[in-house]
């Protein structure tokens, strides 16, 4: 598959799913306290979304069964919502979720604290929300696809955290996966040229400990090699003539990303 630059109509065609998916994000993360189950979660998050005329675009995806992926503590990417996952004080979760309007497609996750967490899982999410914002930074035209990764790596390394290997940000459009594949790690310089009309989801999971993943037997579940906590933050932005802009946002806020 080859790189699909969009245009100022077709972003500007996207807002509308970036905007349904930065919403039903919000709403969702506020709902994650203590004695709540992710299947509930997932639920509320099918509700926002079809509410407006939306499909939840992660649903039957691959055959993934839910609305959100919901990854709690050591859980990377892909936890698969369920009823016996009750989060309790002290949890951080990782709440990625999407919506498909008109065609186009808003992808973004955001991890959450649930009730009183520790100073380490504080410093995590802070530092993991940075380099999604370091990442975005560098996604000017003219920067290199290794310009992100390497902005996002270097901020994440010198925290001594682990930068996941195995799963990438990506190309998105018509459909959730298109091409380029943006890794969290590279070197400046590298990779194909951001051209105005990119739209990519940038989205650094970083891990506390070891950058190691074990794959659960649900075929979807990733966890870390050592059972430290992670974290995944993202956004969908375009690349423009005068910089990133932000799609999955609310507000009008869209306008670039300052350095």
């Amino acid at each position: 598959m080859a790189v699909i630059l969009k245009s100022l109509a077709e972003i500007e065609a996207m807002k509308e799913a970036g905007r349904l998916s930065a919403k039903v994000l919000r709403i969702v993360g506020a709902a994650a306290k203590p004695g709540v189950s992710t299947l509930e979660l997932d639920r509320l998050a099918e509700e926002v979304i079809r509410a407006e005329g939306g499909i939840p675009a992660f649903k039957g995806y691959g055959g993934f069964p839910g609305s959100i992926c919901a990854s709690v503590n050591d859980t990377i990417v892909h936890g698969i919502p369920s009823a016996k996952t009750i989060l309790r004080d002290g949890d951080i979760i990782s709440i990625d979720t999407g919506a498909t309007v008109d065609g186009w497609v808003g992808d973004n996750a955001w991890t959450y604290p649930v009730g009183h967490i520790s100073e380490e899982k504080k410093k995590l999410l802070q530092v993991t929300e940075q380099c999604m914002w370091e990442g975005i930074a560098a996604a000017r035209p003219g920067n290199r696809l290794g310009d992100i990764g390497h902005a996002v790596q270097s901020l994440a390394e010198s925290h001594m955290y682990g930068v996941v290997r195995e799963y990438v940000g990506h190309g998105i459009g018509r459909v959730m996966h298109e091409d380029p594949n943006v890794p969290n790690y590279g070197r400046r310089h590298w990779g194909i040229t951001l051209e105005p009309g990119l739209v990519i989801a940038i989205e650094p999971m970083i891990n506390m400990g070891t950058r190691k993943t074990k794959p659960m037997n649900d075929g979807w579940t990733v966890k870390t090699r050592d059972g430290k906590p992670s974290a995944h933050f993202e956004k969908t932005i375009a690349v423009t003539q005068d910089g990133p802009i932000l799609i999955t946002v609310e507000e009008d806020h869209r306008r670039p990303v300052d350095d």
